[in-house]
């Protein structure tokens, strides 16, 4: 965050309260491959069951057209019957099929063009808001983006797949982000990601698209040093909101959900804006730091602006003013006896 926290004194019984048991959820590109456009092919996308593609065979249309890989990760073309296309590259299986024709036909050009990726399973690690497995949506052509089944165009990539496992945590080191390839052979090479280049550099490279059993890791920063808070909260890598807890005098305490770029006095109007009776002046900001301590400071949003960055967990207790407290004690002091004053008569 731009502005730096200082929390001191003892966190006060009641806010104390609020929280316990409160839990926080937990170089440069390398040489980036070209994303597989629907009707195109690229040699680093590996094959699978679910993808979809046209097979053209020039001049014999009984051996053209749309497959899709079964379970078992075959296709089956007249005459040659099964052919394994999983774990394959569309160059590799074009070699295949185009030997095989070769035994019936004379030259055969053989040509595969992608025309529906498979959802792709990745695993997301480290430093991400729902750290494991996930499923990314596939790449679908076509010019329908209208009515009930609009075309989805999203590749998946190195940034949907941590937008996906919830964002990015305040943690998290994005200048060395490891994307582990999935392999056929189980060598697939780690490539180092800065994904921190990504949000300042207007000469960032493209992000990187992803195979289907990808791995990604991201890691923890090293002590002593810090990244800007602030940019990451407002890039494609944070999550989309965090929690925090807001109570005492709000119009609907309780938790709320709020971007990760927002303050203490976002978060206040979010859960309805303060009483009538809020003592903006001496509001409680308590926070679970990273080694498990509750720490607390007192701030004034008496002009409901401030330059504090929300985290998850984070509790605002917004307290109730010394002038409103007497008067509410007195009321209830005087109520009885107006009634009893009526009833005599007074």
């Amino acid at each position: 965050m731009s502005k730096s926290l200082r929390f001191s004194g003892t966190c006060p019984a009641v806010v104390l309260s609020l929280v316990l048991g409160w839990s926080l959820p937990l170089p440069a590109f390398a040489q980036i491959p070209a994303p597989l456009e629907a009707g195109t092919t690229n040699s680093n996308y590996y094959l699978g069951p679910g993808d979809e593609f046209q097979l053209t065979v020039l001049d014999y249309p009984e051996f053209t057209g749309t497959h899709v890989i079964l379970p078992d990760g075959t296709i089956t073309l007249p005459l040659i019957g099964k052919v394994t296309a999983t774990d394959r590259s569309v160059e590799q299986l074009t070699q295949e099929l185009r030997g095989r024709l070769r035994s019936y036909l004379k030259n055969p050009a053989v040509t595969i063009a992608m025309t529906k990726l498979r959802s792709m399973s990745i695993n997301v690690a480290g430093e991400v808001q729902r750290p494991g497995p996930i499923q990314l949506a596939s790449l679908t052509t076509g010019n329908n983006t209208t009515g009930t089944n609009p075309t989805n165009n999203r590749i998946p990539t190195v940034s949907a797949a941590i937008l996906q496992a919830g964002g990015v945590t305040r943690n998290a080191d994005i200048r060395n982000v490891i994307l582990k390839r999935y392999s056929p052979t189980g060598n697939g090479s780690p490539i180092t990601i800065n994904l921190w280049e990504a949000l300042w550099s207007e000469d960032a490279p493209r992000d990187l698209m992803l195979r289907d059993g990808d791995s990604i890791y991201v890691p923890t920063l090293p002590d002593g040093e810090t990244i800007d808070r602030r940019m990451i909260a407002r890039s494609s890598v944070a999550p989309q909101t965090v929690r925090v807890r807001v109570v005492g005098e709000v119009k609907t305490p309780g938790e709320v959900e709020v971007s990760p770029n927002s303050s203490i006095s976002s978060a206040i109007a979010k859960a309805g804006g303060p009483t009538d009776k809020a003592k903006l002046s001496k509001v409680e900001f308590v926070r679970l730091n990273d080694e498990g301590r509750v720490e607390n400071q007192t701030l004034d949003v008496s002009n409901l602006t401030d330059e504090y960055q929300i985290q998850e967990g984070d509790v605002i207790f917004v307290p109730k003013s010394n002038t409103d407290s007497i008067i509410d004690f007195a009321g209830r002091v005087l109520s009885p006896l107006n009634s009893l004053f009526r009833l005599l008569g007074f």
